[in-house]
């Protein structure tokens, strides 16, 4: 059964993710990025950012937060078997540093009804403690019938 188009303008959120240096470091040294921006305090404290900041596609922890109360929304009712990452894609607005509590609040912003398949469109804006926004970004989910 095609998920139903009234969904558009649903929001969810918001969820709140304080960031921590050790969770940057760790992230860092997943994506193999031993730039010293991400891991090291005693060359960062020289910068004009005053200490570690998070990788940019670390948004991909606190936005994406977002696609779990999506997924498990019992009204929109997906099939998770048949669901695939379509795509994502981030804007960057503002540098993330350790001890920034991140908020974040989505929206569907559309949904294709194809032949063989659904597409949804999620999109979400993060926000830091000071009301800044930090990133936006874009995530598609394709549910195969």
């Amino acid at each position: 059964m095609a998920v139903d188009r009234k969904f558009i303008g649903k929001v969810y959120g918001p969820i709140t993710y304080e960031i921590g240096k050790e969770k940057l470091k760790e992230y860092a040294k997943a994506i193999k990025n031993p730039d010293p921006h991400y891991m090291d305090d005693g060359f960062t404290k020289k910068s004009k950012y005053g200490g570690v900041i998070a990788p940019p596609t670390f948004a991909v922890v606190y936005a994406g937060m977002l696609a779990e109360p999506l997924f498990y929304d019992k009204e929109l009712d997906l099939n998770l078997f048949m669901l695939v990452h379509g795509e994502q894609e981030f804007e960057f607005f503002d540098v993330v540093k350790p001890g920034d509590v991140i908020t974040s609040k989505g929206t569907i912003v559309n949904i294709e009804n194809k032949e063989k398949l659904d597409v949804i469109t999620l999109v979400g804006e993060s926000t830091n403690q000071k009301g800044t926004l930090v990133c936006k970004a874009i995530f598609t989910f394709v549910i195969r019938k």
